[in-house]
């Protein structure tokens, strides 16, 4: 998908996009530089998209290791089953399915979670549920990566992740984000 096509299909749902540009490349290293790619047996991604991060993700991915990517807005979902790739699993549900979708898939727990997900456009209770069941996906000393534009969730990340949330910021990018990498006990 171009981004005259992402720029459409995200003005069209901005409120589950979050974002009328794709990420850059800046946030995109940035996000992706806390996984070990040689070591990781299950990665999944929310809200990929047109798929640029998920492409990254991809290139770095293990022979042997899955990537499960959630996305919801079934005009990306559509862009996203045309990636030929093998270790790839393309969800048209909820992020808060996490739990069903990878025990379906043989895994029982998660390494590394990367979100694109407008965490301040969902409700509150889809978004605590989300957050919950991540939690309860990853492995011990897991990570859930996740990018916005605001520091709104700070604080409910830090309650979930028992405060093992550090705060990363990428300027170039539009707009600029706030990473937050939060690691599992």
């Amino acid at each position: 998908m171009n981004k005259i096509n992402f720029l459409k299909e995200s003005l069209k749902s901005l409120k589950t996009s979050g974002t009328l540009f794709p990420s850059s490349r800046f946030l995109t290293n940035r996000l992706l530089k806390g996984i070990d790619f040689d070591k990781a047996n299950l990665i999944v991604e929310f809200g990929p998209g047109n798929g640029k991060i998920t492409k990254d993700i991809l290139k770095q991915l293990h022979p042997e290791s899955k990537l499960i990517i959630f996305e919801i807005n079934d005009n990306f979902y559509d862009e996203l089953l045309k990636i030929q790739d093998n270790r790839l699993v393309v969800v048209n549900q909820s992020a808060n399915s996490i739990l069903d979708i990878i025990k379906t898939h043989g895994f029982e727990a998660v390494d590394y979670v990367v979100s694109s997900l407008p965490l301040t456009n969902i409700p509150k209770p889809i978004t605590d549920t989300i957050l919950e069941n991540t939690y309860k996906s990853l492995k011990p000393k897991g990570y859930f990566f996740q990018y916005q534009y605001s520091l709104t969730y700070y604080s409910a990340l830090k309650e979930v992740f028992n405060g093992n949330v550090t705060l990363g910021f990428e300027p170039f990018n539009i707009p600029p984000a706030f990473i937050y990498s939060c690691q599992k006990d």
